[in-house]
This record gives structure tokens, C-alpha cells and sequence, in this order.
């Protein structure tokens, strides 16, 4: 019998993507997907270091864990990705985790198979994590569990340095991928059956920046990959908005492939706040920017992401959040209580925002943005949609389920010839706050 992994996956998308390449590399090896941990002979967990609650939440895990190795003294145990860039966390790892047999971070994904076989020669713990990014590899193997949807990496890394966050110190600087190697990924995407690709980095704007020729940016990818493929569907994230230009604007309007949802993290609704992040855009940049996209793209869904309880956020500051919220009239909203991260500039300032009123924050702004959601939604009624369907719903299986070009979750009822991954026209009945209803039309 092979043996079995299980992989626990914390954090954004690019993780995500991440665990799709370790269940790769490990298929290559002969390995096969555990049910659950209680079967598996190696248990990966991949990590998030943006948010507090998310290495609280891991280490409770790896916690847990310390009874199954007690039961099976060879299954081998290991943590990746963003937390174990940081050095504090690997030492704790090291002295407070002795269970945990393997270590590599964001930089070492590709070297997973020989790491295994390092432990199992060497019969002793490895922790091997690379400050440095090195080179992009390219050609390794990816299991996906959809078949029909499919994430791609376009960049990784980050310049920007937002003083709250931690994903330039974990993940790099940008590096961008070769246009050619993006194409060619999806051309295979697309003849395996796969409808739709979300174009994946921590700022797709900065797209090409890196190349030394300058000869590529992030719209004349987006028309490449649009025109040169065959994929009927093209998503994209994260934009930052100092770097979002009008060419991408006018590539979004030209192409019906480019589906109609943009993220575009505000942060903030205060200039002063924004400042103090670093996030090198006022509030009234971003509203001319968002002005400017509706104008073009009319039928565009913005989602965003907020923080609430920034250092020296006052009353006054998230009263400006709050207004921009309801001007912007988001169709929905991450949002978050502000996190300390070790390291970051942040994390060393004056004036931070007791808990109790973080809470009161998030609460406020939580039911206006679900208002806000509701109404969003409600325009959509009577409305006719393109929907890829993802097939029966995990809640209710005699309901099935899919997504529009502006990316919300449509139930309906499915009929005898329809399929997952099929593109269908629908008509929308009914809408709730973060889910619409429809009729299939066909």
C-alpha cells in the first residue's frame, strides 16, 4: 500500500497554490491523499504568518498532533510556508515541538522530496529554510482538486512594505514569472478541461518590474494570456492600488474573458492612517480611482479589504472608514482587527488601539458592510448571468451551485444534462447577502 500524506492548509491563496505543488511533488513520489491525519504517514502543515490568531491557531494544531506520533513513531511530521520564515518561530518549533520532524519555508517548496529522504537517512529532525528567494522553478507537479477552476502564479513576492505586514520579510521580493511559462501553464490548463484561472501574487500591478528589458507589465500580460490561450475565464488578485493603471482598466473593458470582480484593498478610510501604513495612496486617490472604474467598467464588483484598530486609529479616523465604505459601496468586504507583527514598523508604534474598542470597530463596520452586501446583491434580481457551474452544494446537494463574472456564489436547482464546469445562462430570483439565487435557462 503507498503511503498516505495530509496536508492542513492556513492562510491566502498563494498558500493554497503552495499546497497544490506539495500534493504534486508528493503524487511524484507515490504518495497518495490521506482521508484524514489519523491515516497518513506524513501530515504537512502550511502556514500564515499575517495574523496572530492564525500561529495561535497552528500551534494548537501542532499540538494536537503530538498524540498520533506517539501512536506511529514513524510518521513524519512537518511545518512550511510563511511562519517558518521567521526565525523566533523556528527556534520555538525546535525547543517547544519535539514531534515535529521537518521544517522548510516559503523558498524550499521544490526541495520537499529530498528532505524527505534527508530525514529518512539521517533518522533525525531537517529544518532547512533559505532567506534568500533564488531562482523561480518552473515544471513542477500540481494536484488540484478542481478540475475546471485552477490558480496561477504570475509573481511572488512583495516591494511594497506596508508597516503592518509581514509578506515582504516571508515571502521575498518580486519575482516575476516568464510570460511564456504563464502561457504555456494555462494552454495545458485548458486542454485538461480547466474554464477559468485566477492569476495569483501578492500585487499583480507590479507584474514585470523586475524583468531587466522592462518589456512586460501586468495589462499586456492579461492581453496575452487572453488572446493567446483559450481560457474562457480570467480572474486576478491581489491589485494594490498606487499601481493600478488605466492601460489595465481598458484591458479589463476590452475583453469579455476578464471577469467582472476586482479586489482592491483600501485598508483604511483615513489619509492619516493610510500614512502611517505605507500604503502611498490617500482616500481621495482611492475614490478617484474606484470613479474611474465604475465609469469604464459599470457592471464591475469591488470587494476590498479593511483593518480596524490601526495604531492611533482615532474615532475620527474610522468615522473616515466608515464613510467610504458606504460611498464606495463595496459588494463585499475582508475585514480585520489589526495584528502585531514582530519585525514590522507597526508593531513599535504609540498609540495602539485597545482590544475591547478593536472589537467595537469590526462589529460597526461588519453589519454596515453586510447591509451594503445585501443591497448589492438585490440589484442583481431579474438580471441575466453567466454562471460556471460548480456542481451540488456541500450545505444541500439537491442544490447545486456556481459563480458569475463578478464572482458571487449562485444556488439554483440543476437540470438532467447540465455539469460541472459547464458555462450556462441563468436568471437571478433572489439574493441574500452573500449568496444569489437563479433559474437556469437552458
Amino acid at each position: 500500500m503507498p503511503q498516505q500524506y495530509f496536508i492542513t492548509t492556513f492562510g491566502c491563496q498563494m498558500n493554497v497554490h503552495d499546497s497544490e505543488v506539495l500534493a504534486g511533488l508528493l503524487g511524484k513520489m507515490g504518495y497518495s491523499q490521506a482521508a484524514s491525519p489519523e491515516e497518513a504517514d506524513l501530515i504537512l502543515l502550511n502556514t500564515c504568518c499575517v495574523r496572530e490568531n492564525a500561529e495561535n491557531r497552528l500551534y494548537g494544531h501542532i499540538g494536537n498532533l503530538k498524540t498520533l506520533k506517539e501512536r506511529n513513531p514513524n510518521l513524519i511530521i512537518g511545518v512550511c510556508g510563511c511562519m517558518v520564515q521567521q526565525p523566533s518561530e523556528v527556534a520555538k518549533i525546535q525547543e517547544t515541538y519535539k514531534h515535529v520532524d521537518l521544517v522548510f519555508g516559503t523558498h524550499n517548496v521544490h526541495q520537499l522530496p529530498e528532505l524527505l529522504d534527508k530525514i529518512r537517512t539521517s533518522q533525525s529532525r531537517v529544518f532547512e529554510v533559505w532567506d534568500s528567494e533564488g531562482e523561480i522553478h518552473e515544471g513542477l507537479p500540481t494536484k488540484r482538486d478542481d478540475p475546471h477552476k485552477a490558480w496561477v502564479t504570475v509573481m511572488y513576492g512583495c516591494n511594497n512594505y506596508c508597516s503592518y505586514c509581514i509578506v515582504p520579510y516571508v515571502r521575498g521580493r518580486e519575482r516575476s514569472r516568464r510570460p511564456a511559462e504563464i502561457r504555456q501553464e494555462i494552454k495545458e490548463l485548458v486542454e485538461s478541461g480547466v474554464k477559468e484561472v485566477t492569476l495569483l501574487g501578492q500585487n499583480v500591478n507590479s507584474y514585470g518590474l523586475d524583468f531587466p528589458e522592462r518589456d512586460w507589465n501586468f495589462a499586456k500580460l492579461l492581453q496575452e494570456i487572453a488572446s493567446g490561450t483559450g481560457i474562457p475565464r480570467i480572474r486576478f488578485q491581489t491589485s494594490h492600488p498606487k499601481d493600478l493603471s488605466d492601460e489595465l482598466i481598458e484591458t479589463m473593458a476590452a475583453s469579455r474573458q476578464i471577469c467582472r470582480h476586482l479586489h482592491l484593498p483600501v485598508q483604511a478610510g483615513s489619509s492619516r492612517v493610510l500614512e502611517r501604513m505605507n500604503r502611498k495612496y490617500t482616500k481621495e486617490s482611492y475614490e478617484a480611482l474606484v470613479a474611474k472604474i465604475k465609469a469604464r467598467l459599470p457592471e464591475i464588483a469591488l470587494t476590498t479589504d479593511i483593518i480596524v484598530g490601526f495604531p492611533g486609529e482615532t474615532e475620527a479616523d474610522f468615522e473616515e472608514t466608515l464613510d467610504l465604505v458606504r460611498k464606495i459601496r463595496y459588494d463585499g468586504a475582508f475585514t480585520f482587527i489589526y495584528s502585531p507583527r514582530i519585525g514590522t514598523p507597526a508593531a513599535a508604534m504609540p498609540d495602539q488601539v485597545p482590544e475591547t474598542v478593536k472589537k467595537q470597530r469590526l462589529e460597526q463596520l461588519i453589519a454596515i458592510q453586510n447591509q451594503i452586501s445585501l443591497e448589492k446583491n438585490r440589484e442583481f434580481i431579474g438580471t441575466l448571468t453567466e454562471l460556471l457551474i460548480e456542481g451540488p452544494s456541500e450545505k444541500n446537494p439537491v442544490v447545486w451551485s456556481g459563480r458569475n463574472s463578478q464572482n458571487k456564489l449562485v444556488h439554483f436547482k440543476p437540470v438532467a444534462h447540465i455539469h460541472p464546469g459547464d458555462l450556462v445562462a441563468a436568471r437571478i430570483t433572489n439574493a441574500q447577502t452573500f449568496t444569489l439565487e437563479a433559474e437556469l435557462l437552458c
